[in-house]
């Protein structure tokens, strides 16, 4: 992607300015829905007051998550149109290293956006999934619509950017559901088993790392990590740490 606006390294909101005009040059091209930018917009919110960082809660989820998808029989990283945009090498570099099959999903949904979507990730070599022909039962939403040898099957599923209704029927359907998330108090985080409160720029990348690391690992030793991994802890300490932040920041005024 060739951005329009130049900016300089020199910024100091350079990563996060770079981000914005990723997001807005995918809309342009048709792949990012307009309701996505807002949807970052609310996310950003959230990563000022964790500090813009991965704080440790966050890397013991994507641990864990990566544990549990190296696990898998059948693991599927869901993309959508902010996903597709921002992380698309790294998410098929993680793909690669768990042996996970990537999806296209969308909420705001035509066959034309999911076509320039797959053909958007052409570009990285990402053979993304993108049938559309079954079904998850009990989502009225265009979330609804999966590919059968994708979600649909999937034990283990990566959503990035997720909404809580799809993260819901997931878990009802028996899979296993890995949310990133910067909100702690969205349904999202609350539902999935695993929830990276994280920047996705940040989260995609650090899983990459814990995959390089995890994967010549013995069966028992990661059950041992996916055994040892609590949810509710790790919300508890994203909630606190926010809380903690902006103390901080309150206090230096």
């Amino acid at each position: 992607m060739t951005l329009v606006m130049h900016i300089p390294k020199s910024h100091p909101r350079y990563q996060s300015l770079i981000t914005r005009e990723k997001l807005v040059e995918g809309f342009k091209l048709g792949v990012t829905a307009i309701q996505g930018l807002i949807a970052h917009g609310r996310g950003e919110t959230f990563d000022y007051i964790l500090g813009e960082r991965s704080h440790d809660f966050a890397l013991k989820a994507e641990k864990a998550a990566v544990a549990e998808m190296l696990l898998a029989k059948h693991p599927v990283v869901s993309v959508n149109g902010n996903v597709a945009v921002l992380v698309p090498k790294e998410v098929k570099k993680l793909a690669d290293l768990t042996n996970a099959k990537i999806e296209i999903n969308v909420f705001h949904w035509s066959k034309e956006r999911v076509e320039k979507i797959k053909s958007y990730l052409e570009k990285f070599g990402i053979e993304a999934l993108a049938s559309q022909d079954a079904v998850l039962e009990g989502l009225e939403s265009a979330r609804r619509i999966v590919d059968s040898r994708g979600i649909y099957i999937a034990d283990v599923v990566l959503v990035p950017l997720e909404d809580g209704d799809r993260c819901e029927i997931l878990r009802k359907h028996g899979k296993k559901v890995i949310a990133i998330d910067l909100n702690p108090l969205s349904r999202t985080s609350q539902m999935a088993d695993y929830s990276i409160v994280d920047n996705v720029i940040r989260a995609i990348p650090n899983m990459i790392e814990f995959a390089e690391e995890l994967k010549n690992l013995e069966r028992e030793e990661l059950k041992t990590i996916v055994d040892n991994y609590n949810n509710k802890e790790i919300l508890k300490n994203a909630i606190l740490a926010i809380r903690d932040h902006l103390t901080k920041m309150a206090e230096s005024i």
